[in-house]
Order: C-alpha cells, then sequence, then structure tokens
C-alpha cells in the first residue's frame, strides 16, 4: 500500500514525494518506508491498523517503543496508533552508503506482554551534489607519453545513493585526451584520462580541462573540477608497480604505527628520470584514511584506529609518480579482520520487579535484549542464569530473551530472588557481561491461620465476677499484610439451651475470652467452647479449635436434712 500526499508548490510536492509505504506485516513483523529529511510530527504508519490492534488495547497495554540506538527518530502517538516522525532524519548520517537504508525497533504490550517488530526503511532524496575534493587538478605530463597511457583522476564524492548518487563523469571536449569511466567493486565510480594524441610542449606547453560529475536525480545535480596540465619535456618510460593488486589483512586491534603493506614500482628509466614516489590517490578531502604511504619506500602503515564493525575493509588507488609527472597506478586492497573486542550488553527491555506468588510455570517475568557488536562467533551470544533458580530463560524474537517461572512460587519460603543474568559470546577468548535484577514475590492468601493449640483449657472458680477474664488464644498466620491479620469469633453452640454467647464473649482482636455471668458449679460443671480464627484475605481462610472451660467448686451450700421429714 502507498500513501502520496501533495501539497504546495511543487518543489513541496518533490520533498514529500512518496511519504510512506508499508511493505508487509507478517507475524508480527511491519516495515515502512520514508524520505529522509521529513519534518517533525510527519506520519509514519498506522501500527494499531496493521497490527490490527485496538488503540484502546495500546493505552491499556502501555504501548511503547524499544529502539536499540540512542537517536529517537521515530515516537509513538499512543491515542492514535501511528507512528510519526520525531527528528529529523538524515540518510547519509545514519547510514552513509549503505543501501537499502533502515532502522529496527520495537513495540511492547504488556498485560498480557506482546512484542512486534517494526523496520523503517529510509529513503534517500537527492540533497547533495557531487563534489570533488579539490577545485583544481594540476598534471605534469612529459611531451614522449605514449598515446594510450591512463591518467587517474580525482574522484568526485556524493553521499546520496541509488540514482540519486554519482552517476558518470564528461570532459570538456579536446583533441588530446578522452574520458574512461570505471565502477570499483563497491559500486562507486572513478574516471581516468587517456591520452589520444600526442602533445608537443614546444607547440604548447599547457592545457586547460574541465571534469563534469553527474548524478542521476532530478533535477540532476552536478560538480565540476578545473584540470591543468603542465607539458614538460621527455621523459618516456612511466613507473610500473610490480602488480596490479595488492592486498593485506590486519587484525583490527592492530597497534598504530604497524606496516600493513609495502608496494614497488620500477622506472626503467636511468638516473633522476628513474625516481619513483609513491602516493595514496582519490581519497576525499575530509577522508579519516586511517593508513599512510611512505612516498620514498611504499610502507604503509596504520596511522589511525580501525574498526571491523565500523568499516571491514579498504580499497585505495595507488599512484607511483616520476620527477617528470608520469605516473603508474595500482590497487591496495586491506581487509580488517573482526576480534572479540565488544562485550554483550544486556538491557531490561520490560521489567516490573514483581511477580504474585500463585503465578502458574511459564509467566513471563522480563523481556530481556542483548547485542553484541562483533560479528560471526564473536558475535554470537548465550544468555543464562543460575541452575538452582526457579527460573529459566527462553530464546525470543531476533536479539531478545525471555525469563519465565519454571514452577510454582512460595512467598512464605523466599520472597525475594536475587537473579544474575550472564551474556557470553562465543568467541576465544569469550567475553561476558552480568546484570543482577532483584525480584519480589508479591503474597496471596493461601495460608489458614494455625492455631498453637488444639485444644485450650482453663478453669474458674464458681461465683466469679461477671466480665473476668477466662484465658486469650492466639493464631499465627504466615502470609503478609491484610493476608496475615487474624481475628477471632465464638462459634455457635448452646449450653442448657441457651446460646453459648450468653455465657462467654471474646475479643476479636486479642482473642480474649471473658465470662459474662457468674458461673455455679453445681449447675454446669465444664464447658466446651469452638473458636474460630479467620485472617483478612480476600476470600478468607480460617481454622478452628476448642476451649475447655471447668468450673471449680466453693462450698457456698449449707447441708439440708433430709431425714427425718420435719
Amino acid at each position: 500500500m502507498d500513501i502520496l500526499k501533495s501539497k504546495g508548490t511543487s518543489s513541496d510536492w518533490r520533498v514529500s514525494i512518496l511519504l510512506f509505504c508499508l511493505v508487509a506485516a507478517v507475524c508480527g513483523q511491519i516495515r515502512y518506508s520514508v524520505p529522509e529529511e521529513m519534518r517533525k510530527g510527519l506520519f509514519v504508519g498506522d501500527v494499531a491498523k496493521d497490527l490490527g490492534l485496538d488503540v484502546e488495547r495500546l493505552v491499556s497495554g502501555r504501548a511503547r517503543l524499544v529502539i536499540d540506538d540512542d537517536n529517537q527518530y521515530v515516537a509513538l502517538n499512543q491515542n492514535k496508533g501511528h507512528i510519526v516522525v520525531n527528528e529529523r532524519i538524515d540518510r547519509e548520517k545514519l547510514c552513509a552508503k549503505k543501501s537499502p537504508c533502515s532502522f529496527s525497533l520495537e513495540i511492547v504490550l504488556e498485560d498480557p506482554l506482546e512484542l512486534f517488530s517494526i523496520t523503517i526503511e529510509i529513503q534517500d532524496i537527492n540533497d547533495h551534489a557531487p563534489s570533488f575534493p579539490k577545485k583544481e587538478i594540476h598534471l605534469e605530463i612529459s611531451e614522449s607519453t605514449p598515446t594510450g597511457t591512463v591518467f587517474l583522476l580525482d574522484s568526485a564524492a556524493d553521499p546520496d545513493v541509488g540514482i540519486n548518487s554519482l552517476q558518470s563523469y564528461s570532459l570538456k571536449e579536446n583533441r588530446h585526451f578522452i574520458l574512461k569511466q570505471h565502477t570499483r567493486t563497491d559500486g562507486s565510480k572513478y574516471a581516468e584520462m587517456m591520452l589520444q594524441t600526442g602533445l608537443d610542449r614546444e607547440t604548447q606547453s599547457e592545457h586547460a580541462l574541465v571534469l563534469t560529475a553527474v548524478d542521476g536525480g532530478e533535477p540532476q545535480r552536478s560538480g565540476t573540477v578545473r584540470i591543468h596540465i603542465a607539458v614538460l619535456d621527455a621523459n618516456d618510460n612511466a613507473p610500473v608497480f610490480t602488480q596490479s593488486v595488492y592486498k593485506a589483512s590486519v587484525l583490527e586491534n592492530v597497534l598504530q604505527g604497524t606496516v600493513i603493506a609495502k608496494v614497488s614500482a620500477v622506472d626503467v628509466d636511468q638516473g633522476y628520470n628513474g625516481n619513483v614516489t609513491y602516493y595514496f590517490t582519490h581519497l576525499e578531502e575530509d577522508s579519516s584514511c586511517p593508513f599512510e604511504i611512505n612516498s620514498c619506500t611504499g610502507e604503509v602503515k596504520l596511522i589511525g584506529d580501525i574498526d571491523y564493525e565500523v568499516s571491514p575493509n579498504y580499497e585505495i588507488n595507488l599512484q607511483a609518480k616520476d620527477p617528470w609527472g608520469v605516473v603508474g597506478v595500482s590497487k591496495l586492497i586491506i581487509d580488517i579482520a573482526d576480534v572479540n573486542d565488544n562485550s554483550p550488553i544486556i538491557t531490561m527491555a520490560s521489567y516490573s520487579g514483581k511477580i504474585s506468588e500463585d503465578s502458574l510455570p511459564g509467566t513471563v517475568v522480563a523481556l530481556i535484549s542483548v547485542q553484541d557488536k562483533d560479528s560471526g562467533k564473536n558475535g554470537q551470544v548465550h544468555l543464562n542464569i543460575d541452575e538452582n533458580l526457579p527460573f529459566k530463560i527462553k530464546s525470543s524474537l531476533r536479539n531478545y530473551y525471555t525469563l519465565v517461572t519454571e514452577q510454582i512460587l512460595d512467598r512464605e519460603k523466599l520472597s525475594k530472588y536475587n537473579i544474575t543474568l550472564t551474556a557470553k559470546d562465543e568467541g576465544f577468548p569469550a567475553l561476558l557481561s552480568r546484570k543482577t535484577v532483584v525480584l519480589d514475590v508479591t503474597d496471596i492468601n493461601d495460608n489458614a491461620p494455625n492455631f498453637s493449640q488444639s485444644v485450650y483449657r482453663t478453669q474458674v472458680i464458681e461465683n466469679n465476677s461477671p466480665g473476668v477474664a477466662l484465658l486469650q488464644i492466639h493464631a499465627t498466620d504466615p502470609d503478609q499484610g491484610q493476608n496475615a491479620r487474624v481475628s477471632y469469633f465464638l462459634i455457635d453452640g448452646e449450653v442448657n439451651g441457651n446460646p453459648v454467647s450468653t455465657y462467654f464473649s471474646m475479643n476479636t482482636e486479642s482473642g480474649v475470652i471473658q465470662s459474662l455471668r457468674s458461673l455455679d458449679f453445681e449447675q454446669v460443671k465444664e464447658y466446651k467452647i469452638r473458636v474460630r480464627a479467620q485472617d483478612g484475605g480476600s476470600p478468607p481462610l480460617n481454622s478452628n479449635t476448642t476451649v475447655i472451660v471447668r468450673v471449680q467448686d466453693q462450698n457456698d451450700n449449707p447441708p439440708q436434712v433430709l431425714y427425718p421429714v420435719q
């Protein structure tokens, strides 16, 4: 589905051409396309619609974007379910010459946890013209230079890609030189100037040409450089390199100052005319080439930082020049070998730090992102935790893992876990990172109050005063908070046909049992009372016990004469 927005002038239309393109949405993965240099707030994609989600689900699930990069190029409008531009995107800054240019992110939803992968491709616009590193090129060419001799020219640079990048060169028409264009293995183009008609210094000692580089954008952009040629007297042999292509390989952690390669060219001329000097050519003006060549010996040394993760190889054009400006050309290809110099990075993409003790095995505790900038086995990472813990790690989407429960938890046995995550790559020697997180187990009401005795016994002398405390019972509950708050109650029963509550009372909070009336040994010698302890959970749990109250006799009745009857 392509969406085309057109407003304002034709130039505005060109900037806004083909704003957004939904490429695919399969199994929780979508792809959008957006031109670079778009204004903040412009629409990128309707993720709610494309993922088949309600906007209410985005709000209730606290939807958020998880982006690996520090730059927040896009943002999520949670209320509309739209992804919009958050800051200006410069494709050349983001990806340089890499094409296609894209970055990935994830949308995380909670309750339940869901993860969707999104790739946003940045389309190039023709916002750069080809440019040469210098305003002028100065060449010195001997009049004895044979026809067919090739002169390598400085390359123009165009940070755009595809059709918007540099497409061709043209040379101002002249009778001595023609232009040859070539394409390197990386797709970049360079030009050579070939002598097709011999030079005569005595006829014309200088020549002025114009080299033009054009891209394929619309409108087309171009850049020019002037070529000044000084014709020298006879030096009829050009230096020739011993190899047409030199190759070298170096580890990315090699020390600066190390000699990477040595090149050599031979000029069969004798004496002064046979002296050769070496140069790098076609380097851009702001090039940060980490190598230098000794102009006398041809030794190539490392002078800067190299990083396989930034640039895995370098292709450098070589030039050997004799004192009269006659040159020979070759090429040096340097491959950078990866070393395991980046430790894995552990990021908690989603983690609350709490879990209920009644969570079923397989409940997701955390979503974890693990990144390693190295490549190959050096970038292959395994995430593990202590095997003695009731949790396990499961592999998820891309470089994501989930931490899930492996068995039922019991807060009364262990209320807190210190979980150490260990990410280890497959490099040699292996590098690892650790991150410790604390997980609190929250309580549920899964324990009933427990009496310290199954039967309580006490004694009271008859004719006691009403309100006297007989005994205090106590029950404990290993739960937490309101689930552990215990209340005490008398269970309905009868004594001599009267409710037990007419004889005794129970303090709900303290568990103290009191006598409500004076007891008479001659009427009832022993009372059996049923008592319940109940916690404050929802639903509440309870347990029962028995309290036996024995009445002790007092000499409170005089003897009566039953016989003889008076």
